[in-house]
């Protein structure tokens, strides 16, 4: 029974781990986009006042 509820544990803490590097990559993603967006509209509406 200890044995079972050893490796249980174990599979829920990576489980739980991958989750939450999908978490960081996610928002790094979301971040990324985010700056790209902004950064188009700054030059497409940058060359008007040139």
């Amino acid at each position: 029974m200890a044995l079972v509820l050893t490796l249980s544990l174990t599979s829920c803490e990576l489980i739980g781990d991958i989750f939450e590097a999908g978490a960081w990559t996610g928002g790094i993603l979301v971040i990324v986009v985010i700056v790209g967006i902004l950064w188009l509209l700054a030059r497409l509406f940058g060359r008007g006042r040139r």
